[in-house]
């Protein structure tokens, strides 16, 4: 016996959600759903944490996401319910939330977005996938006689970053062991180059993707004149004005900015969790060892950044964000007001 009416223990709005599993593959016997940790994709959002990003934000909507799938896929799905998100809300893999994952067509697909070449991947998928099958698979018996089918995993990574220039690349698992060892897992992820310019005909058969290409690369041409925040926000304001994501900026226009400020001053943000961290650092370093200590210190360094950017974005104090970003003094004024 194998998965013949498994019922996946997750709470709806409307129902409940039954899963089907026979030998010939996975299928989905009642796919009008909510899901329960998924945010509800058509409400405003609120900013609680500089990790989200815009691109995780715009693609967790079954509408934008089914169109990216189609036009990676050369499929022309049109019912949403088909698809079902179901990315981890809570889960934080190498200090970043994964962007969105969803099973559609018996594929259970991993999409992210970097904005710098990041040779981990392939770990953080790695993880990622473990955390998903144990979800799907929490109420199966594995000691069953009958194969289970399971959905077939797709990594597929955009990237819009300025280390590289190739079309597409694969990244390996196996690149990350040591000695050059082979091992007997292996997971492979598709790297998409979508910056302006490339791989125009799938950007041609996704007009969100398009108009995400087109955002960032007037954020960057604009920061060649302008300060952070302003280039930021006569970019949506462009968009705005050529109906460029036009729905999606008017709805989530305080988001948008208050993260972009932050995806465009990663320099920034490493450098300040390192320096808050390294005087933390030493202090302990004195008791336990200078390079322990320091690694503590660092990751003590980043919660401290971290949680003043969540009050901060709590209380709407965006032009507070913005400026902590490139004055050291007052952010340190800040951490002492708010306590931090």
């Amino acid at each position: 016996m194998g998965w013949n009416e498994l019922q996946e223990r997750v709470q709806w709005k409307n129902g409940h959600r039954d899963y089907d599993q026979q030998e010939t593959g996975w299928q989905e016997s009642n796919p009008k759903f909510r899901v329960k940790d998924i945010d509800d994709v058509n409400a405003p959002h609120i900013y609680r944490n500089y990790k989200d990003r815009v691109f995780r934000l715009l693609f967790n909507n079954r509408t934008r996401l089914l169109e990216l799938y189609n036009a990676l896929n050369g499929s022309d799905y049109t019912n949403e319910e088909e698809l079902i998100i179901n990315t981890l809300e809570n889960a934080v893999y190498m200090k970043m939330k994964n962007d969105v994952s969803f099973i559609v067509e018996s594929n259970m697909c991993l999409y992210e977005h970097q904005s710098s070449y990041c040779p981990n991947m392939p770990l953080r998928g790695f993880f990622y996938f473990s955390d998903l099958y144990k979800k799907l698979l929490k109420d199966v018996d594995l000691s069953v006689g009958k194969r289970i089918r399971i959905p077939a995993p797709q990594y597929i990574v955009f990237y819009n970053g300025q280390e590289r220039d190739e079309e597409e690349f694969i990244q390996k698992l196996s690149d990350s062991f040591e000695d050059n060892k082979e091992g007997c897992l292996e997971l492979t992820v598709r790297t998409i180059n979508v910056n302006r310019g490339h791989n125009g005909s799938l950007l041609e058969k996704s007009p969100t993707l398009y108009g995400y290409a087109y955002f960032v690369s007037l954020v960057r041409k604009n920061m060649e004149s302008m300060e952070l925040k302003e280039a930021v926000e006569r970019a949506v304001e462009e968009c705005i004005r050529e109906d460029i994501l036009k729905d999606f900026l008017l709805e989530q226009k305080a988001e948008v900015v208050a993260m972009s400020i932050y995806e465009y001053n990663e320099e920034y943000a490493k450098k300040a969790n390192f320096e808050a961290g390294e005087e933390a650092g030493y202090v302990k370093g004195e008791e336990a060892g200078y390079a322990r200590g320091r690694d503590e210190g660092l990751d003590e360094g980043q919660e401290r950044v971290n949680r003043l950017i969540r009050m901060l974005s709590e209380q709407n104090r965006i032009d507070d964000i913005t400026r902590a970003a490139t004055d050291k003094a007052y952010q340190k004024k800040l951490f002492e007001e708010l306590g931090i």
